[in-house]
């Protein structure tokens, strides 16, 4: 299939894509420091994937300390046209009950002290993040997931928190009034990442537990365990289902692109110890004007 090259970011739960074909596991290394590990590249019927485990192997990364920039680098160098990212989150709202599917389609972020940026002292860029989803891939995503049998949410908003402990009852109750549906810790910065290296992006969330909004209810490591191993079997059904969905040929997509239109230090202006480490995307970030 043309074009397409899927990025996965398997999250809490995730560590592998299931069964690909021509699979192997590829280091790859980074400007911006070591990524969570190495890439697994393969193929799912006729479409190209690279996959990378966001916490790393046995889960040895907490949330604070995964490096963002690395894995999204990573994953450009390996040439994927396209960021699915699969996460466990909580929900905040009835309807979004454990073992549901949620694709989301906005975020607010409460992350402190994360590298949220490529850009830096020497090249600064201000990059539209109004609709931070690609609502093309999010759309076969979701479809990909309710093929795999999934109980499937379109759109809701995501809020990122550090952790690694969950929320108070108090925060929670003020997340569902400031209209977040979905509690998780690591969409950002990773999608605001994604944007900067003009890679589409979506998230499947798989919902694990209530967080502890509802009167009597308690986060349950237990609980979370095994709707959670559930969970990693409807995604990578999904995965299967998505090659499924994927038109036969990748069309442009304007966030592929998206730096054209950013606010960006006049060239002449760059540091030259800005170039070597930021013109380090696959050779993208940096299109010679």
């Amino acid at each position: 299939m043309a074009g397409w090259h899927i990025g996965v970011i398997g999250g809490s739960g995730l560590y592998d894509a299931g069964a690909m074909d021509d699979a192997q596991d590829i280091p790859v290394s980074s400007a911006f420091g070591e990524p969570s590990g190495p890439v697994t590249m393969g193929r799912i019927g006729e479409v190209r994937f690279t996959f990378l485990s966001r916490h790393g192997a046995g889960h040895r990364l907490p949330p604070s300390a995964v490096n963002y920039r690395a894995n999204i680098d990573v994953l450009k160098r390996c040439g994927v046209t396209d960021v699915l990212a699969i996460s466990a989150i909580g929900s905040l709202q009835q309807k979004l009950a454990p073992g549901h599917f949620v694709v989301v389609d906005q975020f607010i972020d409460r992350t402190e002290g994360r590298e949220r940026s490529f850009f830096g002292a020497g090249v600064t860029a201000h990059v539209g993040l109004a609709d931070p989803i690609c609502p093309r891939l999010a759309g076969h995503a979701a479809d990909a997931a309710a093929k795999a049998g999934a109980k499937v949410h379109r759109g809701g908003c995501y809020i990122a928190i550090d952790g690694p402990q969950f929320s108070t009852r108090a925060e929670s109750e003020l997340y569902r009034q400031w209209g977040a549906d979905v509690i998780g810790m690591t969409a950002m910065p990773e999608a605001r990442l994604a944007r900067e290296a003009e890679l589409p992006y979506a998230l499947l969330g798989m919902v694990t537990d209530y967080d502890c909004w509802r009167e009597g209810e308690e986060v349950d490591a237990a609980a979370i365990l095994a709707v959670m191993r559930a969970n990693a079997n409807a995604a990578r059904a999904a995965l299967r289902h998505l090659v499924k969905k994927l038109p036969a040929e990748r069309d442009a997509s304007p966030i592929d692109t998206v730096l054209d239109g950013a606010i960006v230090t006049p060239r002449e202006r760059w540091t030259a110890e800005a170039i070597g480490r930021l013109d380090a995307v696959a050779g993208r970030l940096f299109r010679p004007s």
